[in-house]
């Protein structure tokens, strides 16, 4: 059973998709929208983060909510234009590349965000059994304890368990990678973890 799929594709390709992916990902919803509305540099907001959960620290639901469809969605649609326009594995290189691309876009210095709402969006357009799994582990995980990183953590963690239970396993190897980005990303969130400090859903600060 393999957890990659087929490398069908040549190099040329794969480079095309992952700089489409990447292009996509860079795209920084949470600074244009808060810049748009008037809501202040979202870089000098909260935790500075460009993610949704710093941008409902200025308090626009609204915006929060916008920057979350957002960032997933440009995450989804990575994938499904190259899955509609080349294989399997180059759709593959292109969600890894939009994420990439979230975290550390060009245009903002190679300082984005975390990619959770990115990662959920690859993975409901990859395979919408894992994504939906996913986004309930993330959502009860929140429901009962609160913390917005341990919340995507714990989604991480256990995707690539999901792609492997529910048939998916060739998408198992992306969700792994996408696992450790995704805890590499936290790794002052999971410092914060084990001390006890990491503030609860709804607080000021990160």
């Amino acid at each position: 059973m393999s957890i990659l799929p087929e490398l069908n594709s040549s190099f040329m390709i794969m480079a095309q998709w992952g700089l489409i992916g990447y292009l996509l990902g860079s795209i920084p919803f949470g600074v244009l929208i808060s810049g748009l509305m008037g809501l202040g540099d979202l870089r000098k907001i909260g935790s500075g983060n460009i993610g949704a959960t710093n941008v409902l620290r200025t308090g626009n639901k609204f915006a929060a909510a916008a920057t979350l469809i957002l960032d997933g969605g440009k995450g989804a649609v990575a994938v499904l234009i190259a899955m509609a326009f080349a294989a399997p594995d180059a759709a593959q290189i292109a969600s890894l590349a939009a994420f990439a691309g979230h975290c550390f876009p060009v245009w903002l210095r190679f300082k984005g965000g975390k990619g959770v709402a990115t990662f959920l969006g690859i993975l409901l357009a990859i395979a919408w059994p894992v994504g939906i799994a996913g986004c309930l582990t993330w959502l009860v995980t929140a429901l009962a304890l609160r913390i917005s990183s341990l919340s995507a953590l714990a989604a991480a963690a256990l995707a690539p368990i999901w792609a492997a239970l529910l048939g998916y396993s060739t998408v198992s190897g992306l969700a792994a990678a996408l696992t450790l980005l995704i805890f590499y990303r936290h790794s002052a969130n999971i410092s914060r973890i084990i001390a006890g400090t990491e503030p609860k859903i709804g607080a000021s600060k990160s």
